[in-house]
């Protein structure tokens, strides 16, 4: 059953195939020119993203002393996190009453690579409080952040028993493929639409011209 589900598969897609092929055959060569070089355009932006990727992350553990409070996180400037938090206390041996406590435990995906993380958090009623670390990110690695924000001040400390090395320098390659792939597929993008610009109007004109000859040789038959 299964052999004879793969079997039509294959057929339906080589038929495509053979429908695609014989469509693409009867284009202008321009036109394939233009399909040739969108399609390595998209494929050089995909290149890009994937090497771009979030292939880090940022364990973020807040602890806070607040009934209720907003707290924001950026990386590099760029929003990462945004939440409100609330905290509760109590009473120990269930009679005294113990000063209120919340956490904060979120997994943040970032890009391997140094990056600076920003953390501000608004109390309800309190003045709001900020400020930011720098860390760097091994491939398919997490750290963990530590945020212990009370009414006295915030602070930001890296939760590692074992500080990471510094990554280590790459390539030419490594430093500059995305932006080169980004430039290459932009380039491509940009000589396509001025094809299309150029090539565009004088189709069209040529239809134009086609249609009043076409009229003419049905009236004179």
């Amino acid at each position: 059953m299964n052999q004879e589900r793969v079997a039509k598969l294959r057929l339906q897609a080589t038929r495509l195939y053979e429908q695609g092929r014989g469509w693409l055959a009867c284009l202008p060569a321009t036109v394939q020119v233009m399909l040739g070089l969108f399609l390595l355009a998209v494929i050089l932006i995909a290149l890009y993203t994937a090497m771009s990727g979030k292939d880090a992350s940022l364990h973020l553990k807040l602890q806070h002393d607040f009934r209720s409070a907003d707290i924001w996180v950026s990386i590099d400037g760029v929003p990462a996190y945004s939440g409100m938090v609330v905290g509760s206390s109590r009473k120990k041996f269930g009679l005294i009453p113990q000063p209120v406590q919340g956490n904060l435990s979120q997994i943040i995906p970032v890009a391997s690579g140094a990056h600076r993380i920003r953390v501000r958090v608004v109390p309800e009623n309190g003045a709001a409080q900020e400020d930011s670390i720098t860390g760097d990110f091994s491939h398919k690695a997490e750290r963990e952040l530590l945020v212990s924000a009370h009414r006295n001040g915030l602070s930001l400390d890296w939760q590692s028993a074992n500080p990471q090395a510094p990554l280590p320098s790459p390539g030419w390659f490594g430093r500059y493929a995305g932006s080169i792939l980004l430039t290459i597929g932009g380039s491509i993008v940009s000589a396509l639409t001025g094809l299309a610009v150029r090539e565009l109007p004088a189709r069209i004109r040529a239809r134009r011209s086609a249609e009043p000859r076409t009229h003419s040789t049905a009236a004179g038959q």
